[in-house]
This record gives structure tokens, C-alpha cells and sequence, in this order.
């Protein structure tokens, strides 16, 4: 998953000592946390910024797989599903923009938060109701459980 836009309002707070904060929804933590595991999925992050706050939210939500930095998502995706064996038949992705396209185009299960740009939501086979950074991972999960589920 990407964070920006999609863990996150999208919205950057920036003082002047750097950046202050960025909000998460905590049903998205909740998700994270609780529902992946228990159904035996990994949650990976891959953004293209580099933030201590996402590194300490990561923390807190027991999520290993963090890649920040990463431009070229691509790349990282693609050493993810090396590194445990899988198939785009076993990858969700869910993303907002320019960036997650290449990642959105390898994987079988792709969302989005409902105020993703227009070219994420064309390639989404489930645009959320929800906004990034207010519960859209946590509906994408759902999603990607009944899918699973059926």
C-alpha cells in the first residue's frame, strides 16, 4: 500500500523544524493490526516519501515490509513477491496516484480511496467510498477478504 493519499489525507504539515505531523485513521490500524493477520495476509508499505512519522506508525501497526524512499515502486513489489513466492494472483495494492499505477498494473486485486486521481480509479477494480486517510484501507481490506472469502 502506498501512504499518502492513501493512509493519509494526503496532506503534508509542515513547520518550520521540518515536517510535524500526518493523521491516520485508526480503523485503517484497526484493519492493518487485526484483520490481515488473522487471515495470513502481509501488509507492506511503499511510498515515495521518507518520513520518521510513517516509520513510527508502521511500528505501532506491526508492519515490517516498509519502503520508503521508493520512486520506482515497481522494483519493491516485484523483490516482495520474490521474496515470499507469490504471483500478482496474490497481491492487492491500493493506491492514489501517478506512482502506484506500475505497482496497480501487476497485481490481480487493485483499489483506491475515492479521491484518487482519475487515472488510479480507471485502472481500480474497487474505488472506495471512503477517502484516503479516512478509512479506505480499512474498506479495502474488507474488499480483499470477501474476495478471498468467496
Amino acid at each position: 500500500m502506498d501512504v499518502d493519499g492513501t493512509l493519509t489525507d494526503g496532506k503534508i504539515n509542515i513547520g518550520p523544524n521540518g515536517e510535524l505531523f500526518k493523521s491516520f485513521d485508526i480503523k485503517d490500524g484497526y484493519a492493518i493490526n487485526e484483520l490481515l493477520p488473522a487471515h495470513g495476509i502481509i501488509p507492506a508499505i511503499i511510498t515515495g516519501r521518507m518520513s520518521q512519522i510513517v516509520e513510527n506508525r508502521a511500528r505501532e501497526l506491526h508492519i515490517t515490509e516498509l519502503y520508503q524512499g521508493r520512486h520506482d515502486k515497481l522494483d519493491t513489489l516485484k523483490a516482495l513477491m520474490r521474496k515470499y513466492g507469490c504471483t500478482k494472483e496474490n497481491v492487492a495494492y491500493i493506491g492514489d496516484d501517478i506512482l502506484d499505477i506500475v505497482c496497480m498494473k501487476e497485481c490481480v486485486l487493485v483499489g483506491c480511496p475515492a479521491d484518487a486521481c482519475q487515472q488510479v480509479r480507471h485502472l481500480a477494480h474497487y474505488v472506495c467510498t471512503c477517502k484516503g486517510g479516512a478509512g479506505a484501507v480499512r474498506e479495502f481490506i474488507e474488499y480483499v477478504i470477501d474476495y478471498n472469502g468467496q
